[in-house]
């Protein structure tokens, strides 16, 4: 059975460094690292970490041997399907390797009141009324801010975008002590908040309990999938919730242009709303047709209020790291429990650099 050395000696072979070389760009001392290799003392935790990050290798497989599932879908999958889960990998092996350190991700879960023997729509229903309630007890509103930190914020899952293209639309990521969504950037706000929702379904129902990658989650065939009709119904609910939806229809008289304003204000899709308000009755099958086939922007201009839409679309198409990860990668910094590296590589900056940025901000008081 292979040891930590063992496994850092292969490293050291498949980088083709030789062992000063291989030391030197982890940034560790020489002699000390001939010493962990040698078994004469042991490896510490900073220092696996750094070699982990560095050779882009989990804290799990240099100290077990054993890669977890997601990294081993990350080699399997081609595509953009591929890049979702070797970005999604890298960020769950990160928090793997924080949870070593003591930086426990603060995942808040609710607890679903759906009746035994419930559909799975009901059961999706009655988990996003336990999430709304979560929302509303920290005193916040989903329709206000941004979704990422809210959902942040009051689940402890990280929310991350990176630009993966066409044909995918998130994924939700859960393992190793992590709880993880990751989105693709695009220009439509409103499908990439409620695949958002969608994501954070996954996470609450723990679906898969492993990965759950959505390539279209709008697709005829996620119609049929039991996880994913659950999924579909939080976001509509978690989005949509019935009280408000018929409260804001109640005010006024449904029309084309009080659709429009209810797709802005709730900030989703117009075919999303057209089918809430099927479910609920509120309108029937013809005036669905007829509402579905409104685009975001169509809205917008109907609602006039294309200035807010393209706010929405700016931000949407941004990349945005997951915010938990990136403040307790940075706390074990601070508290001497990792080096700068793997805080310069989560946030894509040049180590030198980025020390010299907190050298300065120090300098000036933390306001630099």
């Amino acid at each position: 059975m292979s040891s930590i050395s063992d496994r850092v000696r292969s490293l050291i072979d498949q980088s083709g460094l030789s062992l000063h070389d291989f030391a030197d760009q982890a940034d560790l001392d020489a002699e000390q690292f001939r010493e962990c290799l040698s078994g004469t003392s042991p490896f510490s935790t900073v220092d696996l970490a750094v070699i982990a990050d560095e050779f882009h290798v989990s804290m799990d497989w240099l100290l077990t041997g054993a890669e977890p599932p997601l990294a081993v879908a990350a080699r399997t999958t081609t595509g953009k399907a591929a890049e979702a889960l070797a970005a999604a990998r890298d960020y769950v092996a990160r928090r793997a390797d924080l949870d070593k350190l003591g930086y426990t991700q603060p995942w808040r879960p609710v607890s679903s009141a759906a009746p035994a023997g419930s559909t799975y729509a009901a059961q999706g229903e009655a988990l996003a009324k336990s999430a709304r309630r979560a929302v509303e007890l920290q005193g916040r509103l989903v329709v206000q801010g941004g979704l990422p930190e809210l959902i942040e914020a009051v689940f402890g899952a990280d929310v991350a975008v990176e630009p993966l293209g066409d044909g995918f639309d998130g994924l939700a990521a859960m393992g190793q002590g992590a709880k993880l969504v990751l989105l693709t950037t695009t220009s439509n706000p409103a499908r990439q908040r409620f695949t958002l929702a969608h994501e954070l379904g996954h996470l609450l129902a723990d679906d898969d309990q492993d990965v759950h990658l959505d390539r279209d989650i709008f697709e005829r065939a996620q119609k049929i999938d039991p996880s994913e009709q659950r999924a579909n119904a939080f976001a509509s609910v978690f989005l949509l919730p019935e009280q408000s939806l018929r409260e804001a229809v109640g005010a006024v008289r449904l029309t084309r242009e009080s659709f429009a304003a209810l797709c802005c204000d709730f900030m989703v899709s117009p075919a999303t709303l057209a089918y809430r308000l099927l479910t609920l009755r509120v309108i029937d099958a013809g005036a669905c047709d007829y509402y579905k086939r409104m685009t975001v922007r169509e809205a917008a201009v109907v609602a006039d209020r294309v200035e807010e839409l393209d706010r929405q679309v700016a931000a949407s198409q941004e990349k945005r790291l997951p915010g938990l990860l990136v403040r307790d990668t940075r706390a074990a910094y601070d508290a001497g429990k990792a080096t700068l590296r793997p805080y310069a590589s989560l946030l894509g900056v040049d180590v030198d650099e980025l020390r010299d940025q907190l050298a300065s901000e120090q300098d000036n008081g933390g306001t630099a």
